[in-house]
């Protein structure tokens, strides 16, 4: 279901497909910015090295974020790259958005497939909870995410998941994402766990050098081999 059908020269990622076929990579999320031309011109710097996109503004107001939301779906859609909105599926919906993720406080993830329809991507954050991702799937998510697996400037009072969590998750079938301090340093250690994807904010946004930073994750599962992994 995830990513079908899938636009001309977009990468296919499949629940129900050999894991080989699962998209894997960097998971970029935008930083809190309220310069909208400036967003995009640091999104776009680094936008060829991302798996996904995941618009995300916890500062901005509705106006701003909906502007902001609008101006990435019409960067990625010339990029290739699916854009996800993080915890507003009423965002996601207005402007037409290639997916949600959901948060705890944010809904199911049936209801989310129920308004945008059955092409649509459903993320679903599960914390350091194995049991909110077995929901989860049951409820029709597209991909689970597991963290903070390290102390993460982002969310430093985020609970604390275990590696485990990436290798229990395996056989639910689904791509899982890790989030939460992930450096090009430990990333390797998260992807070797199972992680298929791994969600960064400030690793690539408040680098010296964003796109040699982006490419330092991308390259961490250049080195990964799939027989390795959970």
């Amino acid at each position: 279901m995830i990513f079908s059908p899938t636009p001309p020269d977009r990468p296919t990622l499949s629940g129900s497909a050999p894991r080989r076929d699962w998209v894997r990579g960097l998971y970029l999320i935008t930083p809190d910015e309220p310069d909208t031309d400036r967003m995009l011109a640091r999104v776009d710097a680094v936008l060829e090295h991302a798996a996904l996109l995941q618009y995300r503004n916890k500062s901005a107001a509705p106006d701003l974020r909906r502007e902001q939301a609008e101006a990435l779906l019409a960067l990625c859609a010339v990029r290739g790259i699916r854009l996800v909105v993080n915890d507003d599926l009423v965002l996601a919906q207005a402007i037409g958005a290639d997916g949600v993720h959901l948060g705890e406080d944010d809904g199911d993830a049936r209801a989310a497939r129920d308004a945008l329809g059955p092409d649509a991507l459903i993320g679903v954050s599960c914390y350091d909870d194995l049991q909110r991702a077995h929901a989860a799937v049951g409820t029709g998510a597209d991909y689970v995410a597991f963290g903070a697996f390290f102390p993460s400037s982002t969310k430093p009072n985020a609970r604390r998941a275990a590696f485990g969590l990436l290798r229990d998750s395996a056989g639910f079938g689904l791509p899982r994402v890790a989030i939460g301090g992930i450096t090009p340093d430990n990333a390797g250690s998260v992807v070797a766990a199972g992680a298929d994807l791994v969600a960064v904010i400030s690793g690539v946004f408040d680098a010296h050098d964003p796109p040699a930073a982006a490419r330092a994750y991308c390259a961490c599962f250049d080195h990964s081999s799939l027989k390795d992994r959970g």
